[in-house]
């Protein structure tokens, strides 16, 4: 599984550690990725996702996974991102077109 948020493409970094006489050593900095499960409205199921807490933050700051993915332009998104907002754009005109 790759150390990749689903939503943010946040990745491994790498840099140096470096001592007080100036050692240089290779080091990697990992984002914080968490598990979670997360309730859509348009498809009625819930999604599990990988996603770094700050994606956690930001989804629940703008209200669900829907307007998240609905409101963030493609090009910001990540190829899972993009898929999930795919599925939920058709599922909302499905409900748009069947309420009409």
């Amino acid at each position: 599984m790759a150390r990749r948020c689903d939503f943010t493409g946040k990745a491994v970094q790498t840099g140096n550690n470096v001592s007080h006489a100036n050692n240089k050593t290779r080091r990697r900095f990992l984002p914080n990725l968490q598990d979670v499960s997360l309730m859509s409205d348009a498809l009625g199921t819930t999604v599990q996702m990988r996603l770094s807490t700050r994606a956690i933050r930001t989804v629940e700051k703008r209200g669900g996974i829907d307007a998240y993915l609905l409101s963030t332009p493609a090009a910001k998104l990540g190829t899972k991102a993009r898929e999930m907002r795919s599925r939920i754009k058709k599922a909302a005109e499905k409900q748009a077109a069947a309420g009409a």
